[in-house]
């Protein structure tokens, strides 16, 4: 299914409307590559679709989509749990949510919405052993299909309708845990984000990511090493993930800078720890042999932030200015609610991950801190980078670029077109219509739909389509119904340790 481009909004009111109702699919992502973080390497999961309809005071109805990747081993890291169980918790949380957003209340708007059933949804989950970054997983997903159906309705693009604040995002609806944003012209600080046209991928090497040469594991045709994905689409950031092993990180950084200081010109990049590490003299240790190392001279230069270095469980625990005044540190999985941010930073943290999966209105309310905060701070010390859950091709990566483009940002972690060979699994006819409505952000090569990568950017301009950035949708006939989790009726038994 294909859509016609957006007509311009007549009347910027949040409109308010009742979820009448929401529909869960799935189908099976086998990857290309392992793709090892953290304590998990993954080879295939499970990507969830949501479908959720509106319905207007006028009685009118409208449907919006979305969809996510159910990832192992990153919302709760607890080792007890299986693949499988991690995937259940997160099920869970989508059904938790399905049930709230769908009550009988009145009408809301779409961010009244997210706000009415917040603490109820955190409070659902943690009855049944869900964290909080597990148990918002549900809500994110549905935020995204209902702001879909509203931006529908109106005949608009998601920058459009964020621009003159079509959801009504009101951080006194959610005082309690929005005391800081309390006075902020949120009205203003919507209407001043432009987006851009395109914006710079930042490619990400996993822990056993080849670094140099070809592999030849696939032989589909694509990049394997780190080496390849340079030559091929012309990266100049990088993601790198490290392990919490420090001589074993160590030589890794060598070899890949040995790749990395052959690109001409400047490259950047970001450090990532996956809570590999139990606190912070760990790191710094590490950073003090990276510094010991001539051969890590370019590399370390062009490190723009390390990402959430330290476990969830102490990362609060300490303040990390020590490391923060070598480089930004920023926090990732440790941003579980809405007040993790600010707690973050009264220890020295000065940035947070914006990722789909989190929330988009948590990824709104975050960027408005950071304008608050640096306006305070009279510089840009406060910032939000944009990171990858192995996004996959058609809604999921289209919604998470128009997100981080309307923030701003500039580069962001792109890996799903890296360790998924794009739309192959897929039916033709879908391919084809994500193609057609989005040339300039896919392509037809080898055999499949794939995103497209040119000079290391990616091309963004038909994002701006109606809709929340998407011109197109999934065949819904070749999707299989998610089934609730029987863990549904077992409190506690999906711990999180």
């Amino acid at each position: 299914m294909v859509f016609a481009r957006p007509s311009r909004i007549a009347d910027v009111t949040a409109p308010v409307f009742t979820v009448r109702e929401v529909c869960l699919y799935e189908r099976e992502v086998r990857l290309r590559l392992p793709f090892r973080f953290g304590v998990v390497t993954l080879t295939e999961a499970p990507q969830v679709f949501v479908r959720a309809r509106i319905e207007l005071p006028d009685g009118s109805s409208h449907w919006g989509a979305a969809a996510e990747l159910l990832a192992p081993k990153w919302f709760d890291k607890n080792l007890a749990l299986s693949n499988e169980e991690n995937f259940e918790q997160l099920r869970l949380a989508l059904v938790l949510a399905t049930d709230v957003y769908t009550d009988p209340a009145g009408p809301r708007t779409a961010f009244g919405h997210f706000a009415a059933h917040y603490e109820q949804q955190i409070a659902a989950g943690a009855a049944c052993g869900l964290n909080p970054l597990v148990a918002s997983f549900g809500p994110a997903q549905i935020d995204r299909a209902v702001l879909d159906a509203v931006c529908r309705s109106a005949g608009c693009s998601f920058y459009q309708a964020m621009r003159v604040n079509l959801p009504g995002v009101d951080p006194a609806l959610l005082s309690a845990q929005l005391p800081d944003l309390a006075g902020f012209d949120m009205q203003r600080f919507l209407a001043q984000l432009t987006p851009a046209t395109t914006i710079a991928a930042r490619h990400t090497v996993g822990l056993v990511d080849a670094i140099a040469g070809h592999p030849r594991e696939v032989n589909d045709g694509l990049p394997e090493s780190l080496e390849e994905a340079v030559a091929v689409y012309g990266h100049t950031f990088f993601k790198l993930k490290v392990g919490g092993t420090a001589d074993a990180d160590l030589q890794r950084l060598i070899e890949t800078a040995a790749v990395l200081d052959r690109i001409t010109g400047s490259y950047y990049v970001s450090l990532d720890g996956n809570e590999q590490y139990d606190d912070l003299d760990a790191l710094l240790d590490l950073w003090r042999r990276m510094q010991a190392s001539p051969r890590l001279k370019r590399l370390i230069a062009s490190i723009l932030f390390i990402e959430q270095p330290i476990n969830r469980k102490h990362a609060l625990d300490r303040d990390v200015s020590t490391l923060s005044r070598i480089k930004p540190v920023i926090i990732d999985e440790s941003d579980a609610e809405l007040t993790a941010f600010p707690s973050a930073r009264a220890l020295g943290y000065t940035g947070v991950s914006s990722k789909c999966c989190k929330g988009l209105y948590k990824s709104i309310l975050n960027a408005a801190r950071c304008r608050m905060w640096n306006a305070e701070a009279g510089g840009e010390r406060y910032f939000m980078s944009g990171e990858d859950l192995t996004t996959q091709a058609g809604l999921a990566v289209q919604q998470d670029l128009a997100l981080v483009n309307l923030l701003g940002l500039t580069h962001v972690e792109r890996n799903g077109h890296h360790y998924v060979n794009g739309m192959a699994r897929l039916p033709q006819h879908e391919q084809d219509g994500f193609l057609a409505a989005h040339p300039d952000l896919y392509e037809h090569s080898r055999g499949a739909v794939r995103v497209k990568i040119r000079n290391g950017r990616l091309a963004l301009g038909s994002l701006a389509s109606a809709g929340f950035a998407s011109g197109a949708y999934p065949d819904w006939a070749a999707l299989r119904p998610l089934v609730s989790p029987p863990l549904r009726a077992r409190p506690g038994r999906l711990s999180a340790g």
